[in-house]
């Protein structure tokens, strides 16, 4: 076939030789949504482009069905927050990753300003391995020095490391860039009375659904005991205080401990907009102060601070 200037032509084209090719490639939409996936993606990852089958859905369904990726934590929901605590965050990344079924492969994620991600995945199985278990070790050790234990969201070095590089972004692109800062309310007060076991529960449980209600680039992460950072780029102060309402709903309703049916608990938040050559300390403080602000207005609550 003689290749036409079309991309209407190339198109066809181009899926048909996506199809026949060993690679694994996939295509996930802005909202992590896998839109397309060749036989060899199917076949190692068991998912069909669908319309609702997000990248989690499709980690989580492999994971109870011991298959796809090698999961190498016995706990999934942590081992998929430190996940998508990676995911999106780089124009492009590149790492090792086991399959179940043996195989060895390359993966590479390209990020386009749509927010759409191109996979691809090559079978290194038959490459030399000398240092591989050098490499894996060195990738555990990174994985591990950006991740929350407890939670597997980002820690506080990685989330303040993505707060820089979103803050540099937005003066660069002339953006809008939001942060909230956000406090469990009355924690020792639970774990006075439950046991710190149970606070530990609360903690996961407020950082599931932290994570829940971000996008892909966002990002979020545990900075002290029960505080937490989120990071909005390009998100203008009204669209983060709607974020940050519908968290507090969910909040209300969330109940951590199956042991406990009448545990409920809440938090606060300082909302912060970027201003013009605002470093990083700064919109921290004036976040923080914000936080502040709806613990003395009676928590359970938020507060934007003025720019």
């Amino acid at each position: 076939m003689q290749c036409k200037n079309s991309i209407e032509a190339l198109t066809p084209f181009l899926l048909e030789l996506f199809d026949q090719s060993e690679q694994l490639i996939a295509i996930f939409d802005s909202n992590d949504l896998l839109c397309y996936a060749n036989r060899a993606f199917q076949a190692a990852f068991f998912a069909t482009p669908n319309g609702e089958t997000t990248f989690a859905d499709m980690m989580r369904a492999n994971f109870h069905a011991t298959r796809g990726s090698t999961v190498s934590d016995n706990d999934f929901e942590v081992w998929i927050a430190s996940v998508l605590s990676r995911r999106g965050k780089q124009e492009f990344r590149a790492f090792e990753a086991d399959l179940t079924d043996g195989r060895w492969i390359w993966m590479t994620e390209t990020l386009h300003a749509n927010g759409a991600m191109l996979c691809i995945a090559s079978d290194i199985t038959c490459l030399r391995q000398d240092a591989r278990e050098l490499r894996i070790d060195r990738d555990k050790a990174l994985r591990a020095s950006q991740t929350d234990a407890l939670t597997g969201i980002s820690n506080r070095g990685h989330i303040m490391q993505l707060l820089d590089i979103a803050i540099r972004q937005a003066a660069s692109d002339k953006r809008p860039l939001c942060i909230a800062c956000l406090d469990l309310d009355h924690f020792k007060k639970i774990n006075d009375q439950y046991g710190h076991d149970i606070g530990d529960l609360v903690i996961r449980d407020f950082a599931q659904h932290l994570q829940a209600c971000t996008r892909r680039e966002d990002g979020c992460g545990r900075i002290g005991g029960e505080e937490f950072l989120l990071v909005l780029p390009d998100v203008s102060i009204d669209t983060a205080s709607t974020i940050i309402d519908r968290l507090l709903e969910t909040v209300r309703s969330a109940y951590p401990a199956k042991e406990h049916p009448t545990l409920t608990y809440s938090f606060s938040a300082g909302i912060a907009s970027l201003c013009t050559d605002e470093s990083l300390r700064s919109i921290l403080k004036r976040a923080d102060i914000a936080l502040y602000s709806a613990k003395n207005l009676g928590r359970d609550q938020f507060q934007i601070a003025p720019s």
